[in-house]
């Protein structure tokens, strides 16, 4: 890789959560401050949300780091679940194995932990991430356990982090209960332009640039631009330029790097790909072309068991595929990994990519990465097949001049 050339010790932007690397914006450090809330109060149940790739992964394990050795932790990542099959993810957490015991044998030794815990002078956390993912039934599981409690204090201090329709699901009449015991909510919002730049600088310095200058100054604003300050894609943008520039052996970024960059991604501007994670003061782009008349590129058709069960128009942008409903285009099956891949159009080409799925994505039987799309392309995605139909304009064919020698040569014969 490139750590040598730009005289760096790690990879700066690596997009798995390593908590050396978190950057505590403002908000960061407040969303952590509710985290850290949930060990001082006796009552602590904490939500955090966020968009993804906000940095709430790398938080919570910035947080675990941190924590008192007599502080107890089950965290649970994997949260699509009945509600026994929760309870003993929990207890397995704990030290249990509890795979034979019925619901009533989990909760009597669930309970029975928590007090003993407690009369030990230990304080047991529970932390559940993709929470938005959790059940009806299961988030009232969860809040008959934060109703565990002694004379004084709460048994279990609780945090749920997710996506924003972790609020939609608390919010809703049926847990009306469950956010009542709510402490806390916080919201992790993209970071400003300023907070990129600041964002580039602190892992650029953590990975051991020792203050030299890699980016161009203009470049922190493209980036911005092109990542709408999430980090998950400030990293993907930062790590390509980079590469981009340690092909041609220099140990800075220039803006034709950059601009590699962007194309090899084949990435638009951020407020033309997703209304998702727009800064709050941030006024929507201007544009000359109103959307419903900009021109529809292509088509695709989401077919299961040889039926079609939804079709979708291709427009210059991308478009999110996934399990999870914060995708664009939501394919609920346990074959399909939370961000599965993404379809970039442009007006002259359309793409489809691999977004480091589990099971990936193959055309004529062969797993691919990134796959330009042809008119007729099947890609099977899971159990599912996704056929591409070009619907722009056939280009003119340019004119076939003859060849005056070959004329010649034709006629003397």
């Amino acid at each position: 890789m490139y750590l040598e050339l730009f005289k760096l010790h790690e990879l700066p932007f690596r997009l798995g959560p390593d908590p050396q690397f978190l950057y505590l914006s403002k908000q960061h450090a407040r969303a952590k401050a509710y985290m850290e809330s949930t060990i001082w109060f006796t009552d602590g149940f904490v939500v955090i949300t966020g968009e993804i790739g906000a940095g709430k992964t790398t938080l919570i394990e910035t947080f675990l780091r941190e924590l008192q050795p007599e502080v107890v932790v089950a965290q649970i990542n994997q949260t699509q679940l009945n509600p026994t099959a929760f309870l003993q993810t929990v207890l397995v957490q704990f030290g249990f194995t509890p795979f034979h015991m019925k619901k009533p044998e989990v909760l009597a030794t669930l309970n029975q932990f928590l007090m003993e815990m407690h009369d030990a002078g230990r304080k047991v956390l529970l932390i559940v991430d993709e929470a938005q993912n959790l059940s009806h039934r299961v988030l009232e599981e969860v809040r008959m356990l934060s109703g565990v409690e002694t004379a004084k204090e709460k048994a279990l201090r609780i945090i749920l982090a997710g996506q924003p329709e972790l609020n939609d699901k608390l919010n809703s009449p049926e847990l009306t209960q469950l956010a009542q015991r709510v402490r806390l909510r916080f919201h992790l919002a993209a970071l400003s332009k300023n907070e990129t730049a600041a964002y580039i600088e602190h892992r650029l310095e953590v990975a051991g640039s020792q203050g030299r200058r890699i980016f161009p100054d203009e470049a922190y604003a493209a980036i911005f631009r092109y990542t709408g300050g999430v980090p998950r894609l400030i990293n993907t943008l930062c790590d390509t330029s980079m590469m981009a520039a340690f092909g041609r052996d220099s140990d800075t970024v220039s803006m034709a790097d950059f601009e590699n960059a962007i194309r090899e991604l084949q990435w638009i501007e951020f407020a033309s790909a997703t209304s998702r994670m727009q800064l709050p003061s941030a006024a929507p782009p201007p544009t000359s072309v109103p959307q419903e008349k900009v021109p529809c590129v292509g088509r695709i058709l989401l077919a299961s068991g040889g039926k079609t069960v939804i079709e979708r128009e291709l427009k210059p942008g991308r478009l999110v595929i996934g399990r999870t409903p914060d995708n664009d285009l939501q394919i609920d099956s346990k074959f399909i990994s939370r961000h599965h891949c993404q379809i970039v159009t442009q007006p002259d080409a359309c793409v489809i990519e691999d977004l480091n799925s589990t099971n990936g994505i193959y055309v004529q039987s062969k797993r691919v990465r990134r796959h330009n799309l042809n008119d007729g392309d099947v890609v099977q995605v899971g159990q599912h097949e996704i056929m591409y139909l070009d619907e722009r304009p056939p280009r003119p064919r340019p004119a076939v001049v003859p060849n005056p020698v070959n004329m010649e040569e034709e006629s003397s014969e």
